[in-house]
C-alpha cells in the first residue's frame, strides 16, 4: 500500500509517494502561494499531488490516499483550517480535506489533514529518531516553534486540535527593557517570541547589533566571526528553547525527546546551550531522558502525513 504525504508550509509545499514501510519513493516541491489565499494554494497542491499520482501509476503503483500536514490549527476531524497566522493569507476557513479530495476526484475520506508539526512527529516516530518508542516529545524550532507529543503511535491533538502549539506559553527570556516581547500570535512574552528564527533576527536588532541582518542565518554567520552581540543573541534563544523543552518533558514524561527545525540544524553554537538548558530544567527522575536531533530532515512531515492515512482512523479520534 502507498500514500502521498504533503507538507504544506508557509514557504514551500513538498509532497512524496510513500510506501507502507515509510520509504519516500519520489517527491516534488513547489513554493506555497502564501499571499494568494486558500483556493490558489489548494489548486497548486492538487496539481502537485496529481503529478505524483501520475508518476506512481507509470511505475505500476496505485495511490488513492493523501495525508496533509499543514500550517495552522487544523480540525483533524474535518480537515478544515480553524485559525492561522498571516504567514498564509486567507488560510483560515480553508477546507483542506474536502476541497483537495474534490479537486483530485477522490472520496472525501481519502484525504486527511492535521497540523504539520504532528506529521513531522509521526514521521520521526515511524522511521526516524523516535522509532520504536512508546512515547516521544518532538519540539521544532524554526520560523515558528511547535511540538507534538506522540503516545503509542498517536499524536495528542487536544479537544480543540490546538495541542502542540508549544511556542505560546510564557518564557522568562522573552523580555526586553522590562517589557514582554510581542509574539506573532498577538500575545507577548512567549517562547516563540524569543526562540524562533525570526526572533533571533529581531533580538539582534533590539540589542543594536553592529551589522544589518535579514534572518537568523545572518546572525549565526556574524557569531561565527566573533560578533559578541550575535553570540549573546543565539545563546539566549537557545537557552529559552532548552528551558521550554525541559519544562515540557517534566510535564509529559516522554520516553525520548526529539528536537528539530532549522535552528536544531545550525549545529553546536545553538545545540550546546540548548541542551545545557534542557538538562538544567529537568526533574531528577528525568535526568537520563534521551535528547536527540531529528533524523529525517525535510522528509519527516511527508512520511508522517502518509502515515496519517496509512493507519487511518485511530490517529484522528479526539483525544
Amino acid at each position: 500500500m502507498h500514500a502521498i504525504g504533503v507538507d504544506l508550509g508557509g514557504t514551500k509545499t513538498a509532497a512524496g509517494v510513500v510506501s507502507d514501510t515509510g520509504e519516500v519513493l519520489f517527491s516534488e516541491t513547489i513554493p506555497t502561494l502564501n499571499r494568494d489565499g486558500g483556493e490558489a494554494i489548494l489548486n497548486a497542491t492538487a496539481s502537485l499531488v496529481a503529478e505524483l499520482i501520475g508518476r506512481a501509476a507509470a511505475a505500476g503503483i496505485v495511490v488513492d490516499h493523501v495525508g496533509v500536514g499543514a500550517a495552522g490549527v487544523i480540525d483533524a476531524r474535518t480537515g478544515e483550517v480553524v485559525s492561522a497566522t498571516d504567514a498564509i493569507l486567507g488560510w483560515a476557513g480553508t477546507a483542506i480535506s474536502a476541497d483537495l479530495a474534490a479537486r483530485l476526484a477522490l472520496p472525501p475520506s481519502s484525504v486527511q489533514a492535521v497540523n504539520d508539526v504532528h506529521t513531522h512527529a509521526l514521521g520521526e516516530t515511524w522511521t526516524g529518531a523516535a522509532a520504536g518508542t512508546a512515547s516521544s516529545l518532538l519540539v521544532a524550532f524554526g520560523t515558528g516553534v511547535g511540538g507534538s507529543f506522540v503516545h503509542e503511535g498517536t499524536p495528542v491533538l487536544g479537544h480543540r486540535y490546538v495541542g502542540g502549539h508549544v511556542g505560546h506559553f510564557a518564557s522568562p527570556y522573552a523580555f526586553h527593557d522590562g517589557q514582554p516581547v510581542p509574539c506573532v500570535c498577538g500575545g507577548a512574552g512567549h517562547v516563540e517570541a524569543i526562540a524562533s528564527g525570526p526572533a533571533i533576527r529581531e533580538a539582534y536588532r533590539r540589542l543594536r547589533g553592529r551589522a544589518p541582518v535579514s534572518d537568523a542565518r545572518s546572525v549565526f554567520a556574524l557569531a561565527a566571526d566573533g560578533d559578541a552581540i550575535a553570540i549573546k543573541t543565539i545563546g539566549v534563544a537557545a537557552a529559552a528553547a532548552g528551558q521550554a523543552v525541559g519544562g515540557l518533558a517534566n510535564i509529559l514524561d516522554p520516553e525520548v525527546v526529539v528536537v528539530s527545525g532549522g535552528l536544531a540544524d545550525a549545529g553546536a553554537p545553538w545545540w550546546r546551550p540548548m541542551e545545557r538548558a534542557v538538562r538544567a530544567e529537568l526533574l531528577p527522575a528525568l535526568a537520563g531522558v534521551p535528547l536527540l536531533p531529528a533524523s529525517l530532515g525535510n522528509a519527516a512531515a511527508i512520511v508522517g502525513a502518509a502515515r496519517l492515512v496509512l493507519t487511518q482512523a485511530t490517529i484522528l479520534q479526539r483525544n
